[in-house]
């Protein structure tokens, strides 16, 4: 709960200061940048005369030239207000409202923006340190070390399947014979098709041994027990072509998830169904709490998928997210005139309100 506590504060951190640097940038006022969220416990800012000033507990300020700086109560991610995000003081020189549509819009792309980068940060370091990931297609300067042969999927009704074999177990021999490489594996397999075999297999920290018969695959013409198999290693790179490595990793990733949004949303429109891979807050924390315990790397590369995951999330096209937002700027651009401000906060409430609904489902789904 505790890493889960401290990875989601980091994203929703990371968000924030994207919208705070651009509006500052664009020299729209950020009336408070908070650690956390509120009632505010402590803060401090600068008056109009130009002195630092301290502030305790949620009161009103009345003589802040500039933005308020905050630690609050709740030490989850943090919240950035923007003056004018809302509609109000269009008039004024540093409020949101009155700003260029371009000018907007970069303000509310830019918390995406920051996560994409803190995943490609986060990426590099793991590159830097050593981090855990498939041996295809690596760069000649790679350094390898612990290589596995690893699980990567079922097929249903296999003998993998009744033996409970699953996605991330390792093999970590068959009849006490360990493998190279997986191609080794596969023919030993086939070779001995029809005849029982033990395998050891490593879960977690865990070994056990499942006794299992290969059968002839109809999808490849060979012996085997329906499994996908990857070969996995630890992955270290010098620092500037980890940061390069880092970089594609961030794009290549990025692509991926967005494949997986518009597979879901397809299935959903084609009524397939959700499938069992979509997970809610106690999901995420239930992960995390299962990375936590195979080590700080494997957090790392973590809190970089869910980083990519929320930068997706966010700029999807609907009402409360900042690709909602941003939307309404398009029909803006496009009708010449902006949409009521009334009409446009009203939208964002009822998107807001069924993205809670969404929310208490998954996480119902999640607890069962």
């Amino acid at each position: 709960l505790i890493t889960f506590l401290v990875v989601l504060s980091i994203l929703v951190f990371a968000h924030e200061l994207g919208h705070f640097f651009v509006a500052r940038k664009l020299g729209v006022k950020a009336e408070e940048f908070g650690f956390g969220f509120p009632p505010r416990a402590w803060g401090f800012y600068k008056n109009k005369e130009g002195k630092w000033k301290h502030i305790f507990g949620a009161k009103e300020v009345g003589d802040a030239s500039d933005t308020i700086f905050s630690i609050n109560w709740f030490p989850l991610g943090g919240f950035v207000k923007i003056k004018g995000e809302d509609g109000e003081n269009e008039t004024d020189k540093d409020s949101f409202a009155g700003r260029k549509i371009w000018q907007r819009a970069s303000i509310l792309s830019a918390g995406v923006t920051m996560n994409i980068i803190l995943a490609a940060i986060l990426i590099s370091i793991g590159f830097m340190l050593g981090l855990p990931q498939s041996l295809d297609n690596l760069n000649s300067a790679a350094k390898i070390s612990d290589k596995k042969i690893q699980v990567i999927d079922t097929l249903p009704e296999s003998p993998a399947a009744k033996a409970e074999i699953k996605a991330g177990d390792i093999i970590v021999s068959i009849n006490n014979r360990e493998f190279k490489n997986q191609d080794e594996l596969q023919n030993f397999v086939n070779e001995n098709n029809g005849l029982e075999l033990s395998y050891k297999i490593k879960r977690g920290p865990d070994e056990i041994i499942k006794k299992i018969t290969p059968i002839t695959i109809s999808e490849t013409g060979r012996g085997g027990i329906g499994v996908g198999i990857i070969e996995t290693g630890v992955v270290k790179y010098p620092f500037f072509i980890a940061i390069w490595e880092g970089i594609k990793s961030t794009v290549f990733l990025t692509w991926a998830i967005i494949e997986a949004f518009y597979y879901l949303f397809k299935n959903l429109i084609l009524g397939q169904g959700v499938t069992g891979d979509i997970a809610g807050p106690v999901g995420i924390a239930s992960l995390t709490g299962q990375v936590a315990r195979m080590g700080f790397i494997y957090v790392l590369q973590f809190t970089a998928l869910l980083s990519l995951n929320l930068a997706i999330i966010n700029i999807l096209p609907f009402p409360a997210l900042d690709g909602g937002r941003i939307l309404f700027l398009i029909i803006e651009k496009i009708r010449r005139k902006a949409i009521k401000q009334q009409l446009e906060n009203l939208i964002h409430n009822l998107g807001f309100m069924l993205l809670m609904v969404l929310i208490v489902f998954i996480t119902y789904r999640d607890i069962v």
